[in-house]
């Protein structure tokens, strides 16, 4: 299934995928503590683009800046690509000094909680972001459907099941961040995959 959006051949021919804090952590930080300096000078505002020559981005959605990075490119499989961090004004300015310190690309993008709106318009104007996949948790996924910015559903259905109640859920909504306004999908195409696995395209349709 890496081979949909990654890989020397992918279907989806994306400049940047985005997740949030704890995909983040679980996948790439590690859940290391960021190294502050709290008596950093004070930096400019606004955002801070980082010129680069890799055709990936990963954009993490760190809102008050908690992710431990200690390097401004990662890796994922065969895929490098240079980390953009999406922050609000809540973000100290020791955080955003180490994320210059480190040559880290961040967008402020809100003041106390995220405007998805201006983020994926600041994606667009300052990184050349035309398609952006999201790879979020449940939280992230609905609070981009209910704001309207996802144009396609693609999901991977495995004939595995494990039954436990912590188990992620494609979507889900969180007080205070996302309204739970019912959204309808259009099936697009269903592909049987490898091992029993079903691929499923959806458009998503106007509330």
């Amino acid at each position: 299934m890496f081979d949909l959006a990654f890989g020397q051949v992918p279907f989806y021919h994306h400049q940047g995928w985005l997740s949030g804090r704890t995909t983040s952590d679980d996948n790439f930080t590690k859940y290391q503590k960021p190294i502050l300096d709290e008596d950093a000078p004070t930096v400019p505002e606004g955002d801070f683009v980082v010129d680069t020559n890799l055709p990936k981005y990963y954009v993490s959605v760190d809102p008050s800046g908690k992710l431990g990075w200690s390097s401004n490119t990662l890796n994922y499989r065969d895929t490098k690509a240079h980390v953009i961090e999406v922050l609000t004004e809540q973000a100290s300015n020791s955080y955003k000094a180490l994320l210059r310190k480190l040559n880290i690309s961040y967008i402020i993008g809100g003041k106390d909680s995220l405007n998805y709106g201006v983020t994926v318009q600041k994606l667009k104007e300052l990184f050349n972001i035309e398609t952006l996949m999201l790879g979020g948790g449940g939280v992230l996924n609905w609070s981009f459907i209910q704001s309207g910015l996802c144009d396609e559903m693609s999901v991977v259905i495995a004939p595995t099941a494990d039954g436990l109640s912590t188990a992620p859920s494609l979507f889900e909504t969180r007080e205070g961040l996302s309204e739970d306004t019912p959204v309808s999908f259009k099936l697009e195409n269903v592909e049987a995959k490898e091992n029993g696995s079903v691929w499923l395209r959806y458009k998503v349709l106007e509330n």
